[in-house]
C-alpha cells in the first residue's frame, strides 16, 4: 500500500468509484504506520466524511477495506476503531510465521537455480533508497513487501496469499508497537538473506530468517499504549 502524489487530487472527487475509498484507505494506514494514530482511536463517520469531503458511503467502503486488512475493528453499535493487538496475538502473528518462512527460504536456497529472484534483489535496491531518504512509511511497507516476495518467489499462490495476511497483520504490530529506530527490518539482514539464497546455502538462510524474526519481535514494545486521539482532521488531513 503505497501512497502516490496522484492521491492529492482525488480528495474532492466523490463521483470516481473507488478513488476517494483507497485514498481514504492509504491516509488512515499512513497515520497508524507513522504513529500517529493511536491503538483504540475512534474513527468518527462523521468526522472523516468532513475531513476528506466525501459521502458516508465512501468512508463506510475505507473501513470495511481497512477491517479485512486488519487495520481497525468494527464493532455493533459502537463504530470504527483503530485495531489494537495483544502480546497473544502479535505471538501468534510471528509464531505463524515461524512456521512457513525458514523452510521456504530454505527451499528457495536449495533450488535457487529454479526460482526467479529478480524480484528480491530489486525489491531490496528499494528499500536501500526509502532507507536513504528516511521515508519511514515506506520502509516499514517495504521491509514487510520483502517477505511476501520471498513467497511470490516459490510460485505457490496459497503460500504468498498468507504471507500477505500475515506481514500485514506485523506492519501493523510494528507500527504501533516499535520504536522510530525498529520500525522495520534491521538493516542489511534481508541482503544477507538473499546473498544465503543465492549461494545455495540452505541451512544459512534458514538461520538468517529465523534470527530476522526473532530482532523484528524483540523491538516492539507491547507496554506502551499511546493514548488514543480524537483531531482527525489534523492527523488524516495533512500529507
Amino acid at each position: 500500500m503505497s501512497s502516490s502524489p496522484q492521491h492529492s487530487s482525488l480528495i474532492t472527487k466523490d463521483s470516481n468509484s473507488g478513488s476517494d475509498e483507497s485514498f481514504i484507505v492509504e491516509r488512515i494506514y499512513k497515520a497508524v504506520m507513522e504513529q500517529r494514530l493511536a491503538p483504540n482511536t475512534k474513527l468518527n463517520e462523521a468526522r472523516l466524511c468532513e475531513t476528506f469531503n466525501v459521502g458516508r458511503m465512501r468512508v463506510r467502503r475505507a473501513l470495511l477495506l481497512l477491517s479485512s486488512q486488519g487495520i481497525i475493528k468494527l464493532h455493533s453499535n459502537r463504530g470504527a476503531y483503530i485495531a489494537c493487538p495483544n502480546k497473544s496475538e502479535a505471538s501468534d502473528v510471528f509464531a505463524a510465521r515461524m512456521l512457513i518462512e525458514p523452510p521456504l527460504v530454505r527451499q528457495l536456497a536449495q533450488k535457487s537455480g529454479d526460482f526467479d529472484l529478480t524480484i528480491l534483489t530489486e525489491h531490496i535496491a528499494l528499500e536501500n533508497i526509502a532507507r536513504e531518504k528516511k521515508e519511514r512509511t515506506e520502509i516499514i511497507r517495504l521491509s514487510g513487501e520483502f517477505h511476501t516476495k520471498l513467497a511470490q518467489a516459490t510460485g505457490n499462490k496459497f503460500i504468498l496469499r498468507m504471507m500477505r495476511e500475515l506481514v500485514t497483520r506485523t506492519s501493523l504490530i510494528v507500527g504501533l508497537f516499535g520504536s522510530s529506530e525498529n520500525a522495520s527490518c534491521p538493516d542489511d539482514e534481508h541482503s544477507n538473506i538473499l546473498k544465503a539464497i543465492q549461494s545455495q546455502n540452505p541451512k544459512l538462510a534458514e538461520e538468517l530468517l529465523i534470527s530476522h524474526l526473532n530482532h523484528i519481535q524483540s523491538g516492539l514494545d507491547m507496554e506502551t499504549r499511546q493514548k488514543p486521539q480524537d483531531d482527525l482532521a489534523t492527523i488524516l488531513g495533512s500529507d
